[in-house]
């Protein structure tokens, strides 16, 4: 993938700052008016965006209309039916001090966006935000992945062909373009990736005070109890980790699981692999591959940190890695201590022996490394919800998977080390939008007791 030259991203982005300027933007009638080209788009090139997800990353188009086009095409009906009603200022009660003036807030757009996607889903991941960014009245700057040229390369014709360049655009290329773009003074910076480029983002948005959304990742750690539907939990879980061959930043990373179950749950797991994905893995269409030699080579690397106990065969001109579970694993080893982005699965057993429950156990695991985007739990509800209560995530699913992204009307992001800021739909549009505090005071009477010397200050105090 050619990098952007550095005088053309200059140039767009005066030209952005200038369009937004403009006030174009500020009409919810405009942008509900661009989101519905923004979908009429969707729908001209979802044929080429899903053959370049196959190209990049083996992705059928099965996989990809759900994971990705779908998802996408959602967001935007969404935005469409309610951008209008969203955009509205919300008139709010009045303290004492306010009466009889009104009391609103405002939702303004921040800016001009820069929108930054990682490659592992490459539509869902830079057009999602996208759609926040339409609805509150925002201009764009999108960043694709140079990892997926196929995918980015179609972005940019999609979005050349559908916009303005004033408007929304894209530019391409590696980190040193990535260093460039956060150099410049955004007003909004939207970013998915790994936490160890998110110090450069935050650190790079510091200098001119610009806020920042981080999607980040982190080792979600997988529970399962011993009282666990071990059919049930296997399936789920398997589907999650297999699903974009395990490079989904809300994958389960790891299990921590009753050692009274461990058994049951290995031969289940590979009895549900199969019937997810056939007999031989390696055929099935709907498997993805490793995005890189790079990515094969770093995963593959995991398999020789533990025992393997399922799986483990893998094919290097394919960057295919079969599903594997892993055992006996250190704690400190590179598996359990980077995030696995692929199908490789450690497996940890705990148990109630020692005076310590098996949920205790879980407690002080989770709680002693970084907050995970997502966290799982498979067992009783009344379980779930005693160690959900006692740690933290991004978000979490009970006897689930991955679902969670799923639900547009819950918000969607990370804690501490796994990101910060969430969206989905409405919270998309708050996500680049600014709350602004108005009062509006009334000419025809003027309270004194604001005014110096204070007269009456008793009766106000007894008021305030």
């Amino acid at each position: 993938m050619e990098n952007t030259a550095a005088a053309k991203i200059n140039e767009l982005y005066q030209a952005q700052r200038a369009f937004f300027k403009s006030g174009t933007s500020l009409d919810p009638k405009w942008r509900k008016a661009r989101l519905k080209e923004f979908l009429a788009a969707m729908e001209k090139w979802e044929k080429p965006l899903c053959d370049a997800l196959w190209t990049d990353l083996h992705k059928s188009y099965k996989e990809a209309y759900l994971t990705e086009i779908s998802l996408v095409k959602g967001e935007i009906r969404t935005a469409i039916k309610n951008v209008r009603r969203w955009s509205r200022r919300e008139c709010k009660l009045s303290s004492m001090a306010v009466l009889p003036g009104r009391s609103y807030i405002v939702k303004e757009p921040l800016g001009t966006a820069l929108i930054v996607s990682p490659w592992n889903y490459p539509v869902q991941l830079l057009l999602s935000p996208l759609v926040g960014a339409m609805a509150a009245g925002c201009n764009a700057v999108l960043k694709p992945s140079p990892y997926v040229p196929n995918v980015s390369r179609v972005i940019e014709q999609m979005i050349a062909d559908t916009f303005v360049p004033e408007y929304i655009t894209v530019v391409q290329g590696n980190r040193e373009v990535n260093r460039q773009l956060f150099d410049l003074r955004w007003d909004m910076i939207f970013f998915t990736g790994s936490p160890a480029l998110a110090h450069e983002v935050m650190a790079a948005a510091a200098k001119n005070l610009t806020p920042v959304v981080l999607e980040l990742g982190g080792k979600s750690p997988c529970i399962v109890d011993k009282d666990a539907d071990i059919r049930l939990a296997a399936r789920r879980i398997a589907w999650g980790k297999t699903l974009n061959s395990g490079q989904t930043c809300i994958a389960p990373d790891y299990i921590l699981i009753h050692s009274s179950v461990k058994e049951a749950f290995v031969r289940e797991f590979a009895r549900q692999v199969q019937l997810l994905h056939g007999e031989d893995v390696q055929q099935d269409e709907h498997y993805v591959r490793m995005v890189s030699d790079k990515a094969f080579n770093r995963v593959n690397s995991y398999l020789s940190e533990g025992k393997v106990i399922y799986g483990g065969t893998v094919n290097a001109s394919e960057r295919y890695i079969q599903p594997t579970l892993l055992a006996d694993v250190p704690l400190d080893s590179k598996v359990m201590t980077e995030e696995i982005f692929g199908p490789v699965f450690p497996v940890i057993e705990l148990d109630d022996n020692g005076g310590t429950s098996f949920q205790e156990k879980v407690i002080s695991f989770v709680t002693e490394r970084e907050k995970p985007l997502a966290f799982y739990y498979f067992g009783s509800e009344k379980a779930a919800w005693k160690v959900i209560g006692r740690t933290s995530s991004g978000g979490a699913c009970i006897n689930d998977t991955i679902m969670h992204i799923t639900n547009p009307h819950i918000p969607f992001g990370g804690v501490g080390n796994s990101g910060m800021g969430s969206y989905h739909h409405k919270l998309s549009l708050d996500a680049f939008s600014h709350r602004r505090a108005v009062v509006a005071s009334p000419t025809w009477i003027d309270m004194p007791f604001k005014y110096q010397p204070f007269r009456l200050f008793s009766i106000s105090k007894k008021l305030l």
